[in-house]
């Protein structure tokens, strides 16, 4: 493995650009600012868009190892880069979840996607699920990956390390490395050069550092709200809960009027839809048929 990635459109993995090359990119628009969007596939007669919305710190590439699968399972799928985050811009006034409910809504309402099927992880499962209780319009479905601020947690449950005052790339590396192991995946064999390249692009072009919702219990305060079939679906050593994760069972049920499912999947952590996205792709898909 190399000391440094490359992070120029060429230098990200194969992956990364054989599924760039058959998206179709999209931009809309929210008090000046733009939200970018990839859409890959077409729509079918009954079928809903699926919208798919990516964690903190990262982009539509959290979604990387499941793009091709859902595509030959008939699904229309639009990721957008959440204000912030990727190619799209920062909000135009404030700084976390609650300032793209708007930006996102009136992308979809350009675009068409109303109503539509959403499923977000992590930090943008809790801006999904804030959302749909925003705009009940909007979602006729929701699922949750590996969703924090259900106030089950007493404290943090990992610590990342800085990167950002290191000049030698390798160093960088390594603490994206030590990162990735300390929240995102479980088995850390699975932290590859690609995991690594996506992660070092996603967090390079985040500009959103003083989010807090997610320490919050705010998921839990929306998801009464919501009057659609919602899911939740973890990896089972998710970093974000540990040893906590019968108590986030017990919330989810307590708190969730439609709740469809809940779901540990084995072998994973918090980037569960990486980590295993066989097992994944077969958990999610009878959630939405049914």
């Amino acid at each position: 493995m190399s000391d440094t990635v490359d992070l120029s459109p060429a230098g990200l993995p194969a992956l990364y650009q054989a599924l760039l090359a058959k998206a179709t990119r999209h931009t809309t628009f929210y008090e000046g600012q733009t939200v970018v969007w990839h859409h890959w596939g077409q729509r079918r007669p009954g079928r809903l868009p699926l919208v798919m919305l990516h964690g903190g710190s990262g982009s539509w590439t959290h979604w990387i190892r499941n793009i091709d699968a859902l595509l030959a399972q008939g699904f229309e799928l639009w990721l957008p880069d959440l204000p912030g985050f990727g190619d799209s811009d920062p909000p135009a006034t404030g700084a976390d979840a609650d300032a793209m409910l708007a930006p996102l809504r009136a992308g979809m309402v350009q675009l068409g996607l109303l109503p539509c099927q959403l499923m977000g992880f992590s930090f943008g499962g809790m801006t999904a699920a804030m959302l749909t209780a925003a705009y009940p319009d909007a979602v006729e479905r929701l699922v949750l990956v590996g969703a924090p601020a259900m106030g089950v947690v007493p404290e943090k449950q990992f610590s990342l390390k800085g990167w950002r005052h290191l000049s030698d790339p390798a160093e960088q590396l390594e603490m994206h490395r030590y990162n990735l192991g300390a929240l995102m995946l479980w088995d850390a064999a699975k932290i590859d050069d690609q995991a690594l390249a996506l992660h070092q692009h996603n967090v390079l072009r985040d500009r959103l550092p003083r989010r807090r919702l997610a320490n919050t219990d705010i998921l839990a305060q929306s998801l009464p709200q919501i009057a659609c079939p919602v899911a939740a679906i973890y990896g089972a050593y998710d970093a974000l809960y540990k040893s906590y994760m019968p108590a986030l069972e017990h919330k989810y049920r307590a708190v969730t009027p439609q709740l469809q499912a809940f779901v540990r999947v084995p072998d994973s952590g918090h980037w569960v839809q990486y980590e295993q996205p066989d097992a994944f792709l077969a958990t999610l898909l009878p959630l939405l048929a049914s």
